[in-house]
């Protein structure tokens, strides 16, 4: 006979499992890749398997969290596979429940905790998703947007004063750089010799570079008043720089504080750098716009 307690805590346990195996599942049937079905497949499996060795224990029939399924199905669909798998590892369930209090009451907790850890970090590592592979190259055209647009959208902000010219002129320069280190990430992928393609590297590339220069050009464009737009736009580069550092950190288990201050410092010491550029320049050719 178990404990409440104990009770309790398996129950919550045998839960996260049946409710992961459906995410797996659901998961598998949802994408084409061969290798990657049968991964997820063998996860959702390995689920089912220990939702049953507790069920051993508890006698109960236990409902998966359909919202949780859908949740982390979702996040998976969009953000892709590995990141939405390695969300829904490092969040609620299983990770809050003690093991090895368990195992005063039932001893191979501990083994079917370590077991289950160690497979599926091993099946999670094989899992192949084109979007990392090419990590490099959105990090490329993201973090050249963020600190060289951001710098330039500063300096025109108080050397031309003027939202729709800075934007006129910010886009001009976005796009034209978007192009630029696209194709410098196509040659430089071509002589690397490596198994991406140089095609979709510079692709990658250019798209991370596009998409960085709409959010920071948008505010120059909704807002006349050329200094708030400048003081959102800034505020744009931090919510970007978070998301994605948030992203790689998931995805790629590495560490978020230290890569999102040293990013998001970089671009907002360039951004003022470059305003400071703007008013001299404004001062030295008399402008008056």
């Amino acid at each position: 006979m178990l404990s409440e307690d104990i009770m309790k805590k398996v129950l919550i346990s045998q839960k996260a499992e049946i409710t992961e195996h459906y995410i797996y599942k659901k998961l598998a049937q949802a994408i084409k890749d061969t290798h990657n079905r049968d991964i997820l497949l063998r996860i959702a499996n390995d689920e089912l398997r220990h939702y049953k060795q507790w069920q051993k224990y508890t006698g109960k029939e236990v409902k998966p969290d359909m919202a949780k399924v859908w949740f982390y199905y979702l996040v998976s669909r969009f953000f892709g596979i590995t990141f939405g798998i390695k969300l829904m590892e490092k969040g609620e369930g299983k990770a809050q429940i003690n093991y090895r209090e368990i195992a005063e009451s039932i001893p191979e907790a501990v083994a079917i905790a370590e077991d289950e850890e160690k497979h599926e970090e091993e099946l999670i590592g094989m899992i192949e998703e084109e979007r990392l592979e090419y990590i490099g190259a959105m990090i490329l055209g993201l973090n050249d947007a963020l600190v060289e647009l951001s710098g330039s959208l500063a300096g025109f902000t108080l050397a031309l004063q003027d939202s729709k010219l800075v934007a006129m002129v910010g886009l001009i320069t976005g796009i034209a750089a978007a192009l630029s280190m696209g194709s410098t990430s196509y040659l430089a992928s071509k002589a690397e010799k490596t198994s991406r393609s140089p095609v979709k590297s510079g692709l990658y590339t250019g798209i991370a570079y596009i998409f960085t220069v709409i959010a920071l050009i948008l505010p120059y464009l909704l807002i006349s008043n050329v200094f708030i737009a400048l003081a959102v736009m800034i505020l744009n580069v931090i919510i970007i720089v978070l998301i994605f550092n948030y992203y790689i950190s998931v995805a790629q288990d590495l560490p978020f504080m230290k890569r999102f201050s040293e990013m998001a410092l970089l671009s907002i010491g360039i951004a003022a750098i470059s305003f400071g550029i703007g008013f001299l320049m404004r001062q030295i050719f008399g402008i008056d716009i």
